[in-house]
């Protein structure tokens, strides 16, 4: 039986996932049993071998933007979506829930759970 190398067969089988759908790297990572890291190294390089693109984004657990979606294939990158809220508004839902907390514990005593 001939040898194979592990990294070989590991590319391969995230090559051949890929040619079947479209994954994140966590997806990626997950079914194939890499290393979130190695499936990273892997997609990047693929990317910029423009073997792959992507064709999509999602959103992470923050409702931002950042989790790219890889698909074989040599097309052009879908356009990030605008985030669902800027900085600034991010800022003031931040301050606004600083102060009614802070008001909160000022008006109760601590045996008083808002």
């Amino acid at each position: 039986m001939a040898q194979v190398k592990v990294n070989a067969l590991a590319f391969a089988h995230l090559v051949r996932e890929l040619l079947a759908g479209e994954f994140t790297c966590e997806e990626l990572a997950e079914i194939t049993g890499l290393h979130y890291v190695t499936v990273l190294n892997y997609t990047r390089a693929m990317y910029r071998a423009k073997a792959i693109h992507i064709c999509a984004w999602r959103m992470n657990d923050h409702r931002m933007y950042v989790k790219k979606v890889y698909r074989i294939g040599d097309r052009q990158d879908a356009t990030k979506p605008r985030p669902a809220m800027t900085r600034a508004q991010r800022s003031l839902r931040y301050r606004e829930k600083k102060k009614a907390a802070a008001a909160c514990t000022a008006e109760h005593s601590r045996a008083i759970v808002c």
